[in-house]
């Protein structure tokens, strides 16, 4: 039986950038050797709505038409990712809204702000550059994935 839109499946998954470094995955074991674990994180395949948009447009694109037990690498970029970097995204305010708020801006820091989740990029003088943007945006990343199960819709 092959993944259809609208079919629920259970997927095991290693994101990697394009060097190979491994940014996010569904096996423990990997996330060790990574140097990413996360302690209390559950570490098991990931249920997705094929075609609902729970995942990125590329990973969700490139299950239809698997079988379970199928392994495969994928590589997905931007535009059916996490999209461009957005420099509209990149803003700069002042200093003294943090200190007034008991956040010491440094630079890596990241905050959840009404508008969304941001980075510091940059602290200089009276001046603190937030980054909205995803993380990931404007890079082509790659996957293994491996359909572990499927429930037909």
């Amino acid at each position: 039986m092959k993944v259809e839109k609208n079919d629920t499946v259970l997927v095991n998954y290693t994101g990697k950038f394009e060097n190979g470094e491994i940014f996010d995955t569904s096996y423990e074991e990997k996330a060790k050797e990574a140097g990413i674990f996360v302690p209390g994180r559950d570490y098991s395949p990931l249920e997705i709505k094929v075609g609902a948009a729970q995942v990125i447009k590329g990973f969700d694109d490139a299950l239809v038409g698997m079988e379970v037990g199928e392994e495969k690498e994928i590589k997905i970029g931007p535009e059916d990712a996490y999209g461009d970097r957005r420099p509209e995204l990149v803003q700069s305010l002042p200093k003294e809204l943090f200190l007034q708020n008991n956040i010491t801006p440094e630079e890596g820091m990241r905050l959840n702000t009404s508008q969304g989740i941001a980075e510091i990029v940059k602290v200089s003088g009276d001046d603190v550059t937030l980054d909205f943007n995803h993380p990931l945006a404007g890079k082509t990343i790659c996957f293994e994935i491996k359909v572990e199960d499927l429930k037909k819709a």
